[in-house]
């Protein structure tokens, strides 16, 4: 049970997908929330994720609790080769009578529904299962608003099953704002409708869709680095301001073993200072040991001799080193979360979309933001040594196209900061979205009141 004593007046559930992608957002939400309210909240996930998300927090709160729901098989995308990515997916679907369990559990102790639920946008079927109890449920997308719409759009119409053109676009979005059917992900590229990750996805959404739409976020909640980040900026320190370059691809994503060869090669010839997370190549254990046989014969002798590289095993305190002053650039697969900690540092990017929505990101941070350029896309699109090198030095090309990069960038990191500020009776425009979402569901619960929905 996540319930607890009601100190808080009202009762929040929410429902993460079993991602860490999605988990450090979810959290990161529910600390905004209590922070701006009387609200109590109740994580539910797997036993697995459970603990994961407690390990992420540093300072306990009385007021976040968490509900572990029985789940068999896989419980988190981390260790799961892409090609088995989908079973999960369908396999979560299992966890809707755990759930619908623990909002009836929640009712019948405190003597009435949880405020609203909040859930992924993997769990559509959340929305039925809050209906059927009396509550409302939200739906919250972790990605950024333009990749998660053209991903919606995409997944529901399958626009480029309808064409042999090359390029193509959206329903929903300007004719300007067309794809390229390169930069799409296998599972996109290949879905038919009927196909294993259609039959997911397709359902999922138009199930999310009934929800009363989405709340917003957004702030890092994450590991507590510790002194485990002190080795990180004394080397970043002896570093000239925006002079390193910074590559990462998330905690879910890698390449392929050829595209390692070429890109640390590509680094290593630029001669820009770099710091690397490197992770074992598509096709071996992502969580496994790295072997130096990955990288080019005496590649991180070399780095530790001139000191050019950085090469970090698996884990890095990302936010931290996109913050220092020595960070100019971060080569990216373009995850929505890495995003929002590169801008809201200033940090412009050079992408390498690798899945889910990642493409759609890449192409509005180069098309429309102007803080990106992409080097290329996907696992199957070929990259070259050359290409690196010629990418990483545009990029730090101060009085070029990087310079305008950098200029659009801190732009963004000044909106950023607009967003979430709160000054006397001054609110960003995220801080006043919050304050919006409450306003709404405090409205709407006084309304089921009066009817009699709820029980008091």
């Amino acid at each position: 049970m996540g319930s607890q004593s009601m100190d808080h007046r009202y009762h929040i559930v929410m429902l993460p997908f079993m991602a860490h992608g999605h988990l450090t957002p979810f959290l990161a939400l529910a600390t905004q929330i209590i922070n701006r309210s009387k609200f109590s909240i109740t994580i539910a996930d797997t036993p697995l994720n459970v603990r994961y998300l407690r390990s992420t927090i540093t300072d306990h709160n009385p007021h976040i609790t968490f509900a572990e729901l029985p789940f068999s098989g896989p419980e988190n995308t981390e260790n799961l080769p892409p090609s088995k990515i989908v079973d999960l997916l369908h396999s979560s679907r299992n966890l809707e009578q755990p759930f619908r369990r623990l909002l009836c559990d929640i009712t019948a102790k405190e003597g009435r529904p949880p405020l609203c639920v909040i859930s992924d946008w993997f769990f559509g079927w959340a929305s039925d299962v809050a209906k059927s109890i009396g509550t409302f449920n939200f739906t919250f997308a972790t990605g950024g608003a333009y990749g998660t719409l053209a991903s919606i759009s995409m997944w529901l119409h399958l626009p480029h099953q309808c064409t042999d053109s090359a390029e193509f676009a959206i329903p929903g979005f300007p004719e300007r704002c067309r794809f390229l059917r390169s930069q799409l992900n296998p599972q996109v590229r290949e879905a038919d409708g009927s196909d294993p990750w259609s039959r997911f996805m397709l359902p999922q959404i138009s199930l999310s869709l009934k929800s009363h739409g989405p709340p917003s976020l957004s702030k890092r909640s994450g590991k507590e680095v510790g002194l485990f980040l002190e080795k990180y900026l004394e080397w970043l320190d002896k570093q000239r301001p925006e002079s390193v370059v910074y590559v990462s691809f998330g905690s879910q994503n890698t390449i392929g073993a050829s595209r390692m060869m070429k890109l640390a090669r590509g680094l290593e010839k630029s001669g820009k200072p770099f710091v690397w997370v490197v992770r074992p190549p598509l096709g071996f254990d992502v969580k496994g040991e790295f072997r130096s046989e990955w990288l080019p014969e005496g590649f991180e002798e070399r780095m530790r001799k001139t000191k050019q590289g950085l090469i970090v095993r698996n884990w890095a305190p990302q936010l931290e080193i996109l913050s220092h002053k020595s960070t100019a650039v971060f080569l990216s697969h373009c995850g929505w979360n890495s995003i929002m900690e590169s801008l809201s540092w200033g940090v412009p990017i050079v992408a390498w979309p690798l899945a889910a929505e990642q493409a759609y990101n890449s192409k509005i941070l180069s098309e429309e933001m102007g803080v990106s350029l992409e080097l290329t896309g996907g696992n199957e699109s070929s990259v070259g040594e050359d290409e690196v090198k010629k990418m990483v030095d545009l990029e730090m090309d101060g009085n070029g196209k990087g310079g305008k990069m950098r200029t659009e960038a801190f732009v963004i990191k000044e909106q950023i900061g607009d967003a979430i500020r709160m000054e006397g009776q001054l609110k960003g425009s995220s801080v006043k979205a919050l304050d919006d979402f409450f306003g709404f569901v405090l409205t709407r619960t006084e309304e089921l009141s009066k009817s009699n929905l709820f029980s008091e």
